[in-house]
């Protein structure tokens, strides 16, 4: 995942570019980068950012550069932004997305069209810079931007920035959002957190819509491609990725997760369950717990506070071991509020189930009595193959695919798999059943998807639901 902000200033951008990313942090902690015209050209800086903060590493470079146009962006892949100097001019680039046909593109670009790449680390191919070539195969960049994702296998937006000003393209769908701001001396800024410029002054004029493409300048915003009718924004943005503090498509994220979790209760009323205290996972599952709470009348408690002076998000680090470290570490016990005490806790998902478990079963050890678990979406059953919202490179790394395989005795037919995607089924009860087992939880239920797009509160026809259940 990743995310992406830009400015295009009447004086200097350089700070307004430098808080506007720190904004994204929470979207990642590989990469980090800016770049800003200025007077001699584009001057840039890249970091990286594993256990360190955007801010300490880029405060040097935000005092250096000076200039009116800048871009940036927080990766949790590749170095960015990537500076291209081509027939279409001098421009910086950054993106954010995957490309699921990398290796078919940088063979076409290679061998049909004689081309080169620069090499990254592991000898990997930096998937920003195919984004540029494919742009630099058309007469205009925003031509370029428009070949460049159709070509694309997955999800692309993107910002490139020039002399003059910035293009800002959306993916084709919409998947992930880019939102313009202006404040009153005319600066303009875009960016993937609606967030993200409030403290520094902007006020919100609109999102993009899917597979659209501006410029913006000095001048203002200049429409270069008309958006298009297809709309699947990803879900995910709301249930974990989205920061509390973030709208998109005029819903905000702390709203939905309230709505989420007061569903949830809901659901749970005919249960009569006898609990403590409902608390949250930190940091997604807080707001869910938080509406369930107030809809069931639990009180709400934190059992566990997260240690947020030091520790990065736990699923940053690129070993599986290293990340349920890190989630157990960052999490302490309140001892006084788990002892002898029936719990319910939220976790946004449910993904490998391998830190979830971990934690329940530390529960367990220091005293609860019961704990019961209810995750603020469905089974996961695809890995995401639009934005990296995971990093399994299976989908049988996927607890929900593994404990079907467990219940079918092997992989079932696409026909046998289908029941297990689909609430009301005995096979779905089953496969949530094995999976209760498999965590140590008391009991375990899941919103059902209408439930979680009901929350969200945007028609399922404008909502990529793909890792629930496989449409695309």
């Amino acid at each position: 995942m990743g995310g992406i902000f830009g400015v295009v200033s009447k004086g200097d951008c350089t700070m307004d570019l430098y808080f506007g990313i720190d904004y994204h942090s929470h979207l990642g902690t590989r990469n980090g980068g800016m770049a800003v015209y200025t007077e001699k050209g584009f001057d840039r800086s890249i970091h990286k950012l594993e256990n360190a903060q955007f801010r300490s590493k880029f405060e040097n470079a935000a005092n250096r550069m000076h200039g009116h146009v800048g871009i940036g962006c927080i990766s949790d892949s590749e170095p960015q932004p990537l500076l291209v100097r081509s027939s279409l001019g001098h421009f910086a680039i950054t993106t954010v997305g995957r490309i699921n046909n990398l290796d078919e593109l940088v063979k076409e670009l290679l061998f049909d069209q004689a081309g080169h790449f620069l090499e990254m680390n592991g000898n990997e191919i930096n998937p920003t810079e195919v984004v540029a070539t494919l742009i630099n195969q058309k007469e205009s960049i925003e031509e370029g931007i428009r070949y460049a994702q159709t070509r694309i296998d997955g999800s692309m937006s993107l910002m490139v920035a020039t002399q003059s000003g910035i293009y800002c393209g959306r993916d084709l769908v919409g998947r992930t959002p880019i939102i313009l701001a202006q404040k009153d001396d005319g600066s303009l800024c875009a960016s993937f957190e609606s967030h993200a410029y409030l403290n520094l002054g902007y006020r919100t004029i609109r999102e993009l819509g899917p597979g659209e493409v501006v410029f913006l300048s000095e001048k203002g915003v200049e429409n270069k491609i008309p958006p298009m009718d297809k709309k699947r924004v990803c879900s995910f943005l709301w249930t974990y990725y989205g920061y509390p503090t973030a709208t998109y498509e005029g819903v905000n994220v702390e709203e939905s997760r309230y709505r989420c979790g007061a569903l949830m209760a809901e659901a749970d009323e005919k249960d009569h369950l006898e609990l403590d205290s409902v608390g949250g996972i930190p940091d997604s599952g807080l707001a869910a717990a938080i509406g369930y709470a107030n809809r069931s009348g639990v009180p709400f408690k934190r059992p566990f506070i997260k240690y947020t002076p030091t520790w990065p998000r736990s699923f940053m680090p690129t070993h599986q071991s290293v990340r349920n470290l890190i989630a157990h570490m960052k999490l302490i016990p309140v001892h006084e509020l788990i002892q002898d005490k029936k719990l319910l806790f939220i976790d946004d998902s449910i993904v490998r189930g391998t830190q979830l478990r971990e934690t329940v079963d530390f529960l367990y050890q220091s005293g609860a009595k019961e704990v019961h678990v209810r995750p603020a979406c469905p089974p996961i059953m695809f890995g995401c193959k639009y934005i990296n919202f995971s990093r399994s490179t299976s989908d049988m790394d996927l607890i929900a695919r593994r404990m079907i395989v467990k219940l079918e005795g092997g992989i079932p037919s696409q026909e046998r798999f289908k029941l297990y995607t689909d609430a009301s089924t005995q096979e779905y009860q089953n496969m949530v059943e094995e999976i209760r087992k498999e965590m140590h939880f008391t009991s375990l239920k899941f919103p059902s998807l209408e439930m979680l797009i009901k929350s969200i509160g945007i028609p399922e026809c404008e909502l990529c639901t793909y890792c629930w259940n496989g449409k695309e």
